[in-house]
């Protein structure tokens, strides 16, 4: 429906603007996660057009003035985010950007900003569809950040140079996600040995989504938040198994059930990361935690082994706490770029 308001109802508005138009930024529908469900608040035929910063205004004007009541039997104007408005949204690329994430890509991107920023936010600019890109690709230095094709535009360069991390970040998130696993796997048996099973749940649980989140970047995908971590799971191929061996931990009535599971998804893991290559081989099998009765998978060994294989002196150096997913849940935090950032610089020792 979007794309389609943009070039049947919004374009012809548009004629002689060079802009670039896109169905980005927060939203179900951005990640392909909407149901009928989704269209009972905050829903609407919408694109976001980004102009020049001096036609801002003026176009927003045009557009809203000219915009057809309805499209597809909906209003073009509705209650957005507690803002009753047209679902156009008229914006500069770079203020947008720093709105979203804190920094403007097309100026290059640090170690400090691919931390800083949320998954979903990094999945929100990357997925969608963007529908027409007529801006220039050079950003506020004047360059090109992503070494991308000369016929791209602003928009889509952006996207190109945010699709995944850089090799070295990359493996640096990865060898963080398994010291998270490590820190606790051997807890889920630790608690239920002394009869607390809620805890044991608790902890397992925990370590569930700790998995999942792995299970993702290791297929390059970008963890969302809490609500699609289950269904973005379910998308990836070969997950069917992982799925399953989660589902019984979690379904567990027993420690040593729960341990079963979790002890098979980490195996998969493991194996997952031993196909890709992204370093040393090392044995997939769970074993005892120390002269503990509980099977571990040894999350460090294999944070060890990724970290072995980063060249870049300054990612090297950083303490594995890792981006800002992997440092706090709280959603009040992470959808402030400039908290996300205060706090991911102040743990890790960046200059901010």
């Amino acid at each position: 429906m979007s794309r389609a308001f943009y070039r049947e109802a919004v374009a012809p508005l548009l004629a002689g603007v060079r802009h670039s138009a896109a169905l980005v930024g927060p939203g179900s529908e951005v990640l392909a996660f909407d149901t009928g469900r989704s269209a009972d608040h905050d829903w609407g035929p919408r694109v976001l057009v980004f102009v020049p910063e001096g036609l801002v205004g003026e176009v927003e004007a045009a557009v809203t003035r000219r915009l057809p009541e309805c499209f597809g039997g909906f209003p073009t104007v509705f209650d957005y985010h507690g803002e009753v408005r047209p679902g156009v949204v008229v914006a500069d690329l770079g203020e947008w950007l720093r709105g979203q994430l804190g920094f403007d890509p097309r100026g290059g991107v640090s170690v400090l900003d691919w931390l800083s920023v949320p998954w979903q936010r990094l999945a929100e600019v990357t997925c969608g569809e963007v529908f027409h890109d007529g801006l220039p690709s050079g950003g506020p230095g004047g360059g090109r950040p992503d070494g991308g094709r000369p016929d791209e535009g602003g928009l889509e360069a952006v996207r190109r140079t945010l699709r995944w991390y850089p090799r070295d970040v990359w493996r640096y998130v990865l060898a963080c996600q398994w010291r998270r696993i490590a820190q606790e796997e051997a807890f889920p048996g630790r608690c239920g040995e002394v009869g607390d099973e809620l805890g044991s749940a608790v902890v397992g649980a925990r370590l569930a989504r700790e998995v999942m989140r792995l299970a993702l970047l290791l297929r390059r995908r970008y963890p969302p938040y809490a609500k699609w971590l289950g269904s973005a799971l379910a998308r990836l191929p070969g997950s069917v198994e992982l799925g399953e061996s989660l589902g019984a931990a979690l379904a567990a009535r027993s420690w040593r059930e729960r341990q079963e599971g979790l002890s098979s998804a980490y195996s998969r893991l493991a194996a997952l990361q031993n196909r890709a290559g992204l370093a040393v081989r090392l044995d997939e099998r769970v074993r005892a935690f120390h002269d503990r009765p509980f099977e571990v998978i040894g999350g460090d060994r294999f944070a060890e082994a990724l970290l072995g294989q980063v060249a870049d002196p300054v990612v090297r150096a950083l303490p594995l706490t890792g981006c800002v997913d992997q440092l706090s849940d709280s959603t009040d935090l992470l959808m402030a770029p400039g908290r996300a950032r205060a706090v991911t610089a102040a743990a890790l020792g960046l200059g901010a």
